[in-house]
């Protein structure tokens, strides 16, 4: 499934962030140190060095939002997150087609995670650069997302995707991994759904006994389904 997610950071927020990134100076450095032998040959851009100090300010700031943001905790489940990333693209750069590696290695515990769920956090305006959009190719088809500055997307790492050609300004954006208490992305997308249902209904505050009903049957489901 992909879900995109609206000002997971809010305008304060992103400054903040944005300033960090764009005074990082040498923290930026070539976008293949941490690519695999698929993602190397199609890979031109930079990222920061998520060894920096800015990265590990960087970090704590969005994972901090993620913690806290109701919708993400719903669509990804997660269980484990790995450490956010920064990237940037200049004029001609370009992150051909790839799928993500299936596990990673944390960069600060090395413990392992298998990575079920990718996240792209946009933290430019889209009326500052041209190109640049992440096409997502799933079964549905493609999908062209280019989203405002601190709005985020999150799909199946499984799936094949690019970022096209910026041909004016420089995005940045913020990427990630997660694995989530539910692997299979089919029984997240249900889950999902059940959620957002039982939300509605506590909304309207409908029928009491049928919504513990519910609220008992996604436990169920997820009690059945995760792996933690």
């Amino acid at each position: 499934m992909l879900i995109t997610i609206p000002q997971l950071l809010d305008p304060q927020t992103l400054q903040h962030v944005r300033q960090l990134l764009d005074q990082a100076g040498d923290a930026w450095v070539d976008g293949r140190v941490t690519a695999g032998y698929q993602g190397a040959p199609v890979k031109f851009n930079q990222q920061i060095d998520e060894h920096s100090e800015v990265a590990l300010q960087c970090q704590r700031i969005i994972v901090s939002a993620l913690e806290r943001h109701p919708r993400f905790i719903s669509a990804a489940l997660p269980n484990l997150i790995y450490p956010p990333m920064f990237n940037r693209y200049g004029e001609g750069m370009t992150f051909g087609a790839h799928v993500d590696g299936s596990v990673r290695i944390h960069p600060h515990n090395g413990r392992k995670l298998r990575t079920d769920v990718s996240a792209t956090l946009f933290l430019a305006d889209p009326a500052d650069y041209d190109g640049g959009e992440l096409q997502i190719d799933d079964s549905y088809g493609m999908h062209s997302v280019k989203l405002a500055a601190g709005d985020m997307v999150l799909y199946p790492a499984t799936s094949l995707h690019t970022v096209t050609p910026v041909t004016r300004g420089v995005r940045v954006g913020c990427f990630f991994w997660v694995q989530s208490l539910v692997r299979d992305d089919g029984q997240r997308q249900m889950l999902f759904d059940m959620d957002n249902a039982i939300q509605r209904l506590n909304q309207t505050d409908a029928d009491a006994l049928a919504r513990r009903t519910l609220v008992g049957c996604y436990h169920n489901l997820l009690r059945q389904w995760s792996e933690t």
